[in-house]
């Protein structure tokens, strides 16, 4: 099998650290993906993921702690821990650490044994993280420290510096999802041109490693025999927001299925025999969580396989009447799952069928779909469709919404059903409308906002993480731009839960994908989204979301945000989009125009 040096990855990996501009950025990752044989080119693309797989394999999580790794530098290269210590508080890296002693030394580990160093491959430090990654029960604390000492051992500076920063969990490239597929598009399509062939690709597979070996070893036109394969998530249609019910039904076409929108959790249910696999609308396995939703899956699905959407909804178990989101937020426990179903009762409400016994459903319009799902449905106590209605006039959806608020939902989702109704994995659009009860109110809409940094408060919140740096995502430039600083709306036990949950994601310099003029206490890669309210949308000279759009050299924030919850089904490049922020800001301001005309 060919192989590749970890040399190329590394130099690969230490040029995209020094640049910022998209395009040399791409650029590198292009150069790097042509000179990969297509044997490894799934592990070069998960390495540069700062991963070992996708996201949804449940591959445990490589951030190994700071005490094993000064270990692991210590053996490698025969000097003491303190030695190693002393130099990790002079720079602040332990990947600078291990870099600065790779290029020196001179007797490590495999001078100790009589042994010549071993040029490193990608497959060999990938197997080695994995083995790390793995390695659990009494005795992986030795193993995970030789393993990587190993490495180290036969590591050439650079080489040392990102195999340690992989092993701790802070890459800190600034590469997302978008600037790999422009990458694979031009490295194997010869131009961005092809980007959608491939990003297609990636929607109904969501792992990037498999894409790229398949466009590497079948050019792009292997991509188009890539369908839904049960047991592999795919990446969930997105909605557009509608503020009144004639806009929407502009957009939809005038003809269109209206249904109830619930405040659960978004799932996608793959059922294969009796295996049934849940993902959540970030892609992460959430099977564990739901193990009766599991079991209604098994027995209220009549296709041997098939993938299917619905929202789970927490209820209360002596109504059955549905409960707010956070409700599931007890679904989380590792512990007593059995327990914790019985304290919170859920009903799943499906809307989608994507596949079923070998038929792709992505491509066929959702009147068919809808069709499809009807037909594999077995209505149970806590399990059916979700209600709705066909609708032809802005008329018949307020009614609709009206009925769905007064029954306990937060409105109402409308989808065109036209010829064009694909399901359009991945992406946002016209196709479905989001209609919710909070974009009725004379406040401004609920938005979700990434956290890229955070500052420190005083006083009783002294010495304590206590105010947020908020982004929205720009998908053009794959990048998060600030849109406001937040710190209220959090009960006492909740700072305590964000300083535990910011500690893991705090990085020493602004990460590269995050756009800002505000120097926050710390910089937080982005990670966690947070749905947030606010007073008002207005113009500001400091943050970077929609710079230049409504005015030169001027930014949008907004005014009095407050956290409302933590959308943990979310990633973030889910989060409310920069154009979104935009729009909601020309139509307040036109609203604000025809009060003032009234």
């Amino acid at each position: 099998m060919r192989d590749l040096p970890f040399e190329s990855v590394a130099k690969a990996l230490q040029a995209l650290e020094a640049i910022s501009a998209r395009t040399q950025i791409t650029m590198t990752l292009v150069n790097l993906l042509r000179q990969t044989p297509p044997e490894v080119i799934d592990k070069v693309v998960y390495l540069v993921q700062g991963r070992l797989g996708p996201e949804w394999k449940e591959i445990p999580e490589l951030g190994v702690g700071e005490k094993y790794i000064v270990k692991a530098i210590s053996i490698a290269y025969g000097v003491s821990e303190d030695v190693v210590n002393k130099s990790f508080k002079a720079t602040g890296d332990l990947g600078e650490v291990a870099e600065r002693f790779a290029s020196r030394a001179k007797r490590g580990l495999a001078g100790f044994l009589g042994e010549e160093k071993r040029e490193l491959s990608v497959t060999r430090v990938y197997e080695a993280l994995l083995k790390i990654a793995y390695a659990t029960g009494e005795g992986s604390r030795d193993i995970k420290i030789r393993t990587l000492a190993g490495l180290l051992t036969d590591a050439k500076p650079a080489e040392a510096k990102y195999i340690v920063r992989l092993t701790e969990g802070r890459l800190r490239v600034g590469v997302g999802d978008a600037t790999i597929l422009d990458a694979l598009a031009i490295a194997f399509g010869g131009s961005v041109e092809v980007r959608p062939r491939v990003e297609r690709a990636y929607n109904l597979r969501a792992d990037l490693g498999e894409v790229a070996k398949i466009v590497a070893t079948q050019g792009v036109g292997g991509l188009e025999n890539v369908e839904p394969q049960v047991g592999i998530p795919i990446r969930p249609m997105l909605a557009e927001r509608g503020k009144d019910a004639r806009e929407i039904m502009e957009k939809v076409g005038w003809r269109a299925i209206a249904e109830f929108k619930y405040d659960g959790e978004r799932a996608q249910i793959h059922k294969d025999g009796d295996k049934v696999t849940i993902f959540s609308r970030k892609l992460e396995n959430i099977t564990h969580r739901y193990p009766d939703v599991a079991e209604m899956a098994r027995r209220g699905i009549r296709a041997e396989r098939a993938i299917v959407e619905g929202e789970i909804v927490a209820i209360d178990p002596e109504t059955e009447d549905m409960r707010p989101f956070q409700e599931l937020m007890h679904r989380k426990r590792k512990h007593e799952i059995e327990r914790a179903a019985k304290e919170v009762p859920v009903k799943v409400f499906l809307f989608d069928a994507l596949y079923t016994d070998g038929q792709d459903l992505t491509v066929k319009p959702l009147a068919e779909r809808r069709r499809a799902l009807e037909a594999i449905v077995i209505p149970l106590e806590r399990w059916e469709i979700a209600r709705y209605v066909h609708v032809e006039s802005s008329e018949e959806v307020d009614k609709f919404f009206l009925q769905a608020v007064e029954e306990g939902a937060e409105g109402i989702m409308v989808k065109a059903i036209h010829d064009r109704s694909v399901y359009t994995a991945g992406a946002r659009g016209w196709l479905w409308v989001k209609y919710k009860r909070d974009y009725r109110s004379e406040m401004i809409d609920t938005v979700d906002l990434v956290v890229v940094g955070a500052f420190y408060g005083t006083g009783k919140r002294g010495g304590k993480l206590s105010s947020l740096l908020m982004a929205a995502y720009d998908p053009k430039e794959d990048a998060f731009k600030t849109v406001c600083k937040m710190a209220t709306g959090f009960t006492d036990e909740e700072l305590e839960r964000m300083n535990e949950m910011l500690r893991e994601k705090v990085v020493s310099q602004k990460p590269l994908r995050v756009i800002s003029r505000m120097k926050p206490d710390v910089w937080v890669e982005p990670y966690y989204v947070a749905e947030v309210l606010g007073a008002e949308l207005t113009l500001s000279p400091i943050h970077t979301c929609g710079q230049g759009a409504v005015k030169e050299g001027v930014g949008i924030s907004i005014r009095f945000p407050r956290f409302i919850r933590w959308r943990d089904d979310k990633r973030p490049e889910d989060a409310t989009s920069e154009e979104e922020i935009v729009d909601m800001y020309r139509r307040q301001l036109k609203k604000i125009e025809e009060g003032e005309q009234a």
